[in-house]
């Protein structure tokens, strides 16, 4: 089922979007709240938004082929880093997804995992587990915003697109 590089530029433009709302949510709340620990494998709302950038970039050097030694940088914790750092990385993905075709999606990617097992898939497989992951976990910290008290933004996709039209 491949999707075409239209497709997925569109869908890390969707991507940096919903992490751009949630990132201006969190920038409300207290130091306190963004480490809130919820007791899920991120934590909290900080600590689940630096997963999704970590994620993020580690991809990105993935398919660029120059793997990140590190997953997290302590630097990263810093939320005014992360509001600096993100937009900056979804700005280098949409530069490298510029001249993808559609048969660039189809090229398999060779890769390593944190853990050093290796692995190859095509890259647009890559690439929507991508956004999928980023969007998984943007709903987890949507929900601790909820949790919290806050309403969060809307993140949905179909809101998204009800922007682009």
């Amino acid at each position: 089922m491949p999707v075409t590089a239209d497709t997925l530029r569109l869908h890390f433009d969707y991507s940096a979007w919903a992490s751009q709302r949630l990132m201006e949510a969190a920038a409300k709340l207290t130091p306190e709240e963004l480490a809130r620990d919820f007791k899920t494998s991120d934590k909290n709302v900080l600590d689940t938004l630096v997963h999704v950038f970590a994620a993020d970039r580690v991809w990105l050097s993935r398919v660029q082929g120059a793997p990140q030694a590190t997953f997290i940088d302590p630097a990263d914790r810093e939320f005014a880093a992360l509001d600096r750092e993100w937009p900056a990385l979804y700005q280098r993905w949409q530069e490298w997804l510029a001249p993808l075709t559609d048969e660039g999606a189809q090229a398999k990617v060779k890769y390593h995992d944190m853990k050093g097992n290796p692995y190859e898939q095509p890259l647009w497989q890559i690439l929507l587990h991508v956004v999928n992951h980023g969007t998984h976990h943007r709903g987890q910290a949507a929900g601790f915003l909820r949790a919290m008290g806050y309403t969060p933004p809307a993140l949905d996709l179909i809101a998204f697109y009800r922007t682009r039209s």
